[in-house]
């Protein structure tokens, strides 16, 4: 048998530890300096090449080909809002819908685990697979050879709206399921104690404590969705739009698809006006941002219990 004098001594060894801990986190913080330092850069040479041509005629005109002075982003601009408010009217309430299912009613067994893990890998699917996805399902439809038509919606709004759903609802899934998730189960036993339905608990406080983390995961899948250009790209939209939508079946372009036409132009003028566009996307997208975290802020102080 081993005596104790020959195992070796335990040697705790901390000050290499510290070292590798302060090493590790002056890495951390270099790359998250780095990272600010770059995107700083970037808005300011945005800022700097977009900043005249930020004019209330970028607003109010449409693009134009043959004049960049006057060429604007208002169906642009009109396509993204109607995009984004679409969007969030499909996507939100069956994320929602969908994540309280599988987190507070679907039972544990292999079925659900293997939803989970598929929620799980479509959240990290390049957006082009959502755009072909698009395109075949919702633009082009289930063609009749009898009829020789196709059922599609061609390529209007409520066809793009609906393929960006498809792209942000794993992310709406998973944020909701781990906000549910995070809800202490005392809250859920209490209610039950005071002969409180499920479906009482789950709406009346489940939901209510859930709801910061639940809207930063929409915060974070309608800010990849308005930036996305790719889907809508392989959808088809329009990337010269001489008119405001009027209605779900009117064709569109958004934001992005304008910026990426302009910055492919030769002329200098365009480039400053894909500048300004990006601008004019930055705000509405930190607009809808501070909506939502006013919402998620304002929630928590008015909740009745």
């Amino acid at each position: 048998m081993t005596s104790a004098s020959a195992i070796p001594a335990f040697r705790p060894r901390l000050e290499r530890r510290r070292r590798a801990g302060q090493l590790f986190r002056t890495a951390c913080l270099s790359a998250g300096v780095m990272a600010v330092i770059v995107l700083v850069v970037l808005l300011g040479r945005i800022v700097h090449a977009g900043w005249d041509w930020l004019t209330p005629t970028l607003l109010s005109n449409y693009p134009s080909e043959l004049e960049p002075a006057t060429s604007g982003v208002k169906g642009a601009l009109w396509g993204t809002i109607w995009l984004i408010a679409l969007t969030a009217l499909i996507a939100v309430p069956v994320g929602v819908g969908a994540a309280v299912y599988l987190q507070e009613y679907a039972p544990d067994n292999r079925l659900t685990r293997f939803i989970h893990l598929n929620i799980s890998n479509l959240a990290g699917v390049p957006s082009i697979v959502y755009g072909i996805l698009g395109l075949a399902v919702f633009v082009r439809g289930f063609h009749v050879p009898i009829l020789n038509r196709s059922t599609g919606m061609d390529r209007s709004i409520i066809a793009g709206a609906l393929t960006m759903s498809l792209l942000v609802l794993p992310v709406i899934i998973i944020a909701t399921r781990e906000a549910l998730a995070a809800v202490p189960s005392s809250i859920r036993l209490a209610a039950y104690a005071l002969a409180a339905t499920r479906w009482q608990t789950i709406w009346h406080h489940v939901l209510p404590a859930a709801l910061p983390g639940i809207m930063t995961g929409i915060i974070l899948a309608l800010s990849r969705a308005i930036g996305e250009a790719a889907p809508l790209i392989m959808i088809g939209a329009v990337t010269w739009v001489a008119f405001v939508p009027k209605g779900l079946d009117d064709p569109f372009s958004a934001l992005p698809l304008q910026i990426y036409n302009w910055s492919d132009r030769a002329q200098p003028e365009f480039r400053h006006l894909a500048a300004a566009a990006i601008i004019v996307l930055l705000v509405v997208l930190l607009t809808m941002n501070a909506v939502a975290i006013g919402i998620r802020t304002w929630q928590p102080r008015h909740r009745q219990w």
